[in-house]
């Protein structure tokens, strides 16, 4: 909040305001508006720019043979709308800018994950002929039913409840092989 009187010295609350107001009153000339009149209202300071997040992820490229560890960056949500969860910035890891995202509840042997992971990939990498995901092919010891195409990008929820991302990491992958296995 910006001292009502001259309104160039911002405090944090009126508490910092009042401990801080001997130094600050020996300062403090009353802020006039070009009418001479005194200004006698709170102005707040303009508002921040969104920070973006970046959080670990799991990027399963189609020409590496294993999966690895990148940065994707997240803006944050301001509309209740949408929820509170970040949007995370996947679309430079597909070229055709379509996406699709599956949330995975569930690990090896059914179990419920703790941290639900949230897979990124493009729907339309089969039918434009993209090359089978072979960091996927390797994980999985060539074994999933279904071959997977193009990228994909898996992301850690912070909780069940899915209101942000954590890093994800190397001991995510059991429950994602078990899940590239599993689908058909």
């Amino acid at each position: 909040m910006w001292c009502s009187r001259c309104q160039s010295a911002w405090y944090c609350s009126p508490e910092h305001l009042h401990a801080d107001w001997q130094r600050h009153r020996k300062e403090c000339i009353p802020a006039q508006t070009s009418s001479g009149y005194h200004l006698n209202m709170i102005a707040t300071p303009p508002p921040a720019e969104p920070q973006f997040i970046e959080v670990s992820a799991i990027l399963f490229a189609p020409e590496e043979e294993r999966p690895r560890i990148i940065t994707v960056r997240c803006r944050p949500s301001h509309k209740p709308s949408q929820g509170m969860c970040p949007t995370p910035l996947v679309q430079p890891y597909f070229p055709d800018n379509q996406t699709e995202g599956i949330v995975l509840t569930q690990g090896l042997n059914g179990e419920p994950l703790r941290f639900p992971l949230h897979l990124w990939y493009s729907p339309s990498a089969l039918q434009k002929g993209a090359p089978v995901n072979r960091a996927i092919f390797h994980i999985t010891s060539g074994a999933a039913t279904k071959k997977w195409c193009g990228t994909v990008v898996v992301l850690k929820f912070n909780g069940s409840r899915r209101q942000g991302y954590s890093d994800a990491g190397s001991n995510d992958l059991p429950a994602l092989s078990a899940y590239f296995l599993a689908y058909s």
